[in-house]
């Protein structure tokens, strides 16, 4: 059975050499079961010149191979050259773009819009005033629980909700590069070196455990967020889409396992297991969409009749 959700790539957080930008997104157009992609940068304006090179190019293999695309804003905004970068996305009246950061969304005013992840929608309240200005799509925080994630979607029934299904967890950007400090330099002579770390720098405690990663500006959950509900729980929170968040292992993969788990003809557990063995230097985590905290590993245990426990 072929399930009605459908599979979004968000855009890559990372910074990956052009070539290797090019070719992911290739692959992607070519293998990966999803519906749509979305492109651009988020985390660092200093990182647009790595994607300019071959974005049409991308654009035009992932359109000829039936993918929308979808343009994302960036998630924080502090210079001139990135308010009309801004500006320059809302030009584009061919494709929805994704607003990541507040100030997108009065340029984006009155015309059909996204809303990524980056943007705190919390309650229906939110997610109302969004749809008021034209958002029609909206991804949902990845540290909301399930609870919340419903009441949202059931407050604001003509809104697209998706759901951020796969990916280490963004969850602070500062105008700051803490990455690029914790190398030697400077933000304005970084010398791009968050490119030496194409997931992310890992971050330890004082005990040596691994709970954080930077990835220049911005900082991100050390394990990989990974949702894993049967299609009909997916549906009955409301949502209508999963995103992948891209990370260093074989997307094209880890998207077939999605749409197994969506068509039903793969359960979580061997889900789970798929994805381990895809991207085994990572653990799995799935604490928030529990109400738990976030790094931690939920199981799923099922009891003689069937019921979730």
């Amino acid at each position: 059975m072929t399930s009605s959700v459908k599979l979004t790539l968000g855009p890559l957080l990372y910074l990956w050499p052009t070539a290797r930008w090019r070719d992911f997104y290739f692959q992607i157009a070519d293998e990966a079961p999803v519906d749509v992609v979305v492109l651009g940068e988020t985390v660092c304006s200093k990182r647009l010149h790595f994607m300019e090179p071959e974005f049409g190019a991308v654009v035009e293999r992932l359109e000829a191979a039936g993918k929308e695309v979808r343009l994302s804003t960036l998630a924080l905004v502090t210079l001139d050259r990135e308010a009309n970068y801004q500006r320059s996305l809302a030009g584009d009246d061919t494709r929805l773009v994704e607003a990541n950061d507040l100030s997108a969304l009065q340029v984006l005013k009155g015309r059909s819009h996204a809303i990524g992840p980056f943007v705190n929608v919390y309650n229906g309240a939110a997610a109302k005033v969004l749809a008021r200005n034209g958002a029609k799509e909206i991804c949902l925080p990845p540290e909301l629980p399930a609870a919340s994630i419903a009441e949202i979607a059931r407050s604001c029934p003509d809104v697209g909700f998706e759901l951020f299904a796969f990916g280490r967890i963004p969850l602070a950007i500062s105008a700051r590069c803490a990455h690029a400090r914790s190398k030697g330099r400077t933000k304005d002579n970084c010398q791009f070196v968050c490119q030496e770390d194409a997931d992310g720098l890992p971050v330890n405690t004082i005990s040596g455990q691994p709970f954080l990663a930077l990835n220049g500006v911005q900082t991100v959950s050390y394990s990989c967020q990974a949702l894993l509900d049967a299609p009909d729980e997916t549906l009955s929170l409301g949502i209508r889409s999963l995103r992948l968040s891209p990370q260093n292992c074989d997307m094209t993969a880890v998207a077939r396992v999605y749409r197994d788990l969506l068509d039903s003809s793969l359960g979580s557990d061997q889900a789970a297991s798929r994805l381990r063995k895809i991207h085994p230097d990572l653990p799995l985590s799935n604490g928030f969409h529990h109400g738990r905290a976030g790094a931690e590993w939920i199981a799923r245990l099922r009891n003689a009749e069937g019921l979730a426990r």
